[in-house]
């Protein structure tokens, strides 16, 4: 252990001396000494400011998605309402229609599905299209499989409307799809 000591203090003495004989020498190992810290200083910042970008990029990202759809759990319980509304319009028949105030009365529910259908287009939801398409699982569900003479796969029953809020589905359409007769 002081062998050590002994060496340590012997090799600082000669750093010492080369210091006052080479001043230059020392000066140099101090300026490169800093040039290495400055140039990973430099690094250090470029990689922060690097990394504060990506993340107010991923923020703004998030922050436009998040507005897009905010709305998307409103307009799904909406959907129940336009589902009613369209029930009870299918419900009415002829005899109730020739009447004047049934009539009446008739047009103001087509009115409000008009009115609710509409502002389901402006903030971007729209039917999915089902009866003649072919079934996709990510657009429809399946309900039950109908004898038809069209092609197997085809939809050829709608039991309940699908919705889609811009490229996001809201609820699939509930379908009959043909199969081939027994």
């Amino acid at each position: 252990m002081i062998e050590n000591e002994k060496l340590h203090d012997e090799a600082e003495e000669l750093r010492k001396e080369t210091a006052e004989a080479a001043p230059e020498l020392a000066e140099h190992d101090h300026v490169a000494e800093l040039e290495k810290q400055l140039e990973e200083a430099k690094s250090k910042a470029l990689y922060a400011a690097a990394e504060t970008q990506n993340v107010r990029r991923r923020l703004e990202a998030e922050k436009e998605q998040a507005s897009s759809y905010a709305a998307a759990g409103f307009a799904r319980d909406m959907l129940a309402i336009k589902d009613h509304l369209d029930r009870a319009l299918a419900a009415v028949g002829d005899d109730l229609r020739a009447d004047k105030t049934a009539s009446n009365f008739l047009a103001g529910i087509e009115a409000t599905s008009r009115e609710l259908e509409a502002v389901f287009q402006r903030n971007g939801v729209t039917r999915i299209n089902a009866v003649g398409e072919p079934l996709d699982p990510h657009r429809h569900q399946a309900m039950i499989e109908i004898p038809s003479d069209q092609e197997p796969g085809t939809i050829v029953e709608e039991m309940q409307a699908g919705y889609m809020m811009k490229d996001r589905l809201l609820r699939p359409a509930l379908v009959g799809v043909a199969k081939k007769p027994d």
